[in-house]
C-alpha cells in the first residue's frame, strides 16, 4: 500500500534551538520538527541515522528518550556524532577554551595548512591559527572535550567561508571591495577566535543525558552493526540531471583536518584548491544508486525504514517507493512543500518523507 499525504506546515524555528546553529549543506534542521511529527506515533526504541550529517535528527530522537546510534562515513562528521549525541555530560570549561586558543612553548607546532592552503581559503594569519589551534586540540586526551573542541573549529572555518564551502579556490570573494548581493563581510572577518568560543558555547548547551546509552560510527552505513527498531535514512542527493551533492569534495578541508599528520598523502595537489584526492561512491553514481538502495534497504529490512529524500531525485520518488515496496509492505509518503534549500535553484523540487513499516 502506498499513501501519499501532502502536507505544509511552519518551520517550527522555536523547537531547534537546543542544536547548535548549522550551515551545513543538506541540513535537515528547519526539517527536524516536521520529520519528527511524522514518525512520532511509531513504536521504536532504538535507532539508527545511518547517515548522520549534522547530528540533528539524531540530536532530536535523543531529545525524544530514544538510544540513538548516530553514523557518517566522513571522519570529520563522525566527531559531531561523539561531541552531540554519544557524549552525555562532557563539556568544555572556560580554562580548556583559554588553554586551546594560547601558543605553548612546550608544544612544537607544525605549518602545513601555512605552506599549503596560501590564499585559498583563509588569510595566512587564519591559517596560522588554524595550525595552531588544531595542534592543541590533538593534545586533548578526553575523547569527548576533544570532539567538543573539532566541532567548534570546524564551524568556525564553515561560516567563515564564501558559501559555507571549501569547493573552490575563492578567497578573493572575501576580500573584493564590491557592493555584495549575498554573504555576509561582517561575519567573515569576525576572528577565529570569536567563532570558536562562539560555537564552543552552542555545543555545550547541546550536551545532555537522556538517560540512555548513545553512539556515534564512522563506517560505511550498511556495515553498521546491530539490528535497530527504526532506521533514518537521509543519503547523498542526485538531482534529476544527475548532479551529486559529494559532501567530501564539499568539505575535505574539515576532513583533512582529522588527518592532519598524513594530509599530504591524500591530497590531490593537481587541484586548484588542494582537495583530498576523490573517493568514488556509489551514493553520487547514477549508475549505482539504485543498486545502493536496495542493498540499504535489504540490510535494515527487519527495522522501520525512515528516508528523508528530494520528489525529483535520482531515483524518483515512484522508483524509491518500489525499492522499497520490495522489503515492507505499508509505506506511507509525506510530502513537506515547497521548502528550497539555500543556494537551491530548484523551486519545484520537494522534501519527502518514505515511512516503510
Amino acid at each position: 500500500m502506498w499513501e501519499r499525504i501532502a502536507y505544509q506546515p511552519t518551520l517550527f524555528p522555536d523547537l531547534t534551538t537546543e542544536f547548535p546553529s548549522t550551515r551545513y549543506q543538506g541540513s535537515k534542521a528547519k526539517l527536524v520538527e516536521w520529520i519528527w511529527t511524522q514518525i512520532a506515533d511509531l513504536r521504536f526504541t532504538t535507532c539508527l541515522d545511518a547517515f548522520g550529517g549534522t547530528g540533528v535528527v539524531s540530536h532530536r530522537l535523543k531529545r525524544a528518550g530514544k538510544q540513538v546510534v548516530y553514523n557518517d562515513l566522513l571522519r570529520f562528521n563522525y566527531h559531531i556524532g561523539q561531541a552531540l549525541i554519544e557524549n552525555s555530560q562532557t563539556r568544555l570549561s572556560p580554562e580548556d577554551v583559554d588553554w586551546l586558543l594560547q601558543t605553548h612553548s612546550g608544544i612544537t607546532y607544525p605549518h602545513f595548512i601555512q605552506e599549503h592552503f596560501s590564499d585559498i581559503y583563509f588569510l595566512d594569519e587564519e591559517n596560522a591559527w588554524i595550525d595552531q589551534t588544531i595542534t592543541n586540540i590533538r593534545r586533548l586526551t578526553d575523547p569527548y572535550k576533544y570532539a567538543l573542541a573539532f566541532f567548534a573549529l570546524c564551524q568556525a572555518c564553515i561560516i567563515k567561508r564564501p558559501y559555507n564551502l571549501f569547493h573552490r579556490k575563492n578567497l578573493y570573494m572575501r576580500l573584493a571591495e564590491v557592493e555584495r548581493s549575498f554573504g555576509n563581510k561582517t561575519t567573515w572577518d569576525k576572528p577565529f577566535d570569536y567563532w570558536f568560543s562562539t560555537f564552543v558555547a552552542e555545543a555545550n548547551r547541546a550536551v545532555f543525558d537522556n538517560g540512555r546509552v548513545n553512539q556515534a560510527w564512522n563506517s560505511d552505513a550498511v556495515d553498521v552493526p546491530g539490528e535497530y527498531d527504526l532506521v533514518y535514512i537521509d543519503t547523498p542527493y542526485i538531482s534529476k540531471h544527475g548532479v551529486a551533492v559529494d559532501y567530501l569534495a564539499f568539505y575535505h578541508f574539515l576532513e583533512g583536518l582529522t588527518m592532519y599528520d598524513e594530509w599530504d598523502k591524500h591530497v590531490d595537489f593537481k587541484s586548484k584548491h588542494l582537495r583530498l584526492q576523490p573517493q568514488p561512491s556509489e551514493w553520487t553514481d547514477t549508475k549505482r544508486i539504485h543498486r545502493a538502495f536496495d542493498r540499504l534497504f535489504r540490510r535494515f529490512q527487519d527495522s522501520i525504514l525512515v528516508v528523508s529524500y528530494r520528489s525529483d531525485g535520482i531515483p524518483s520518488e515512484t522508483e524509491l517507493v518500489s525499492l522499497l515496496k520490495r522489503y515492507k509492505s505499508h509505506i506511507r509518503v509525506e510530502h513537506f512543500g515547497q521548502y528550497k534549500y539555500v543556494l537551491s535553484t530548484n523551486s519545484k523540487s520537494r522534501e519527502i518523507l518514505l515511512i516503510g513499516t
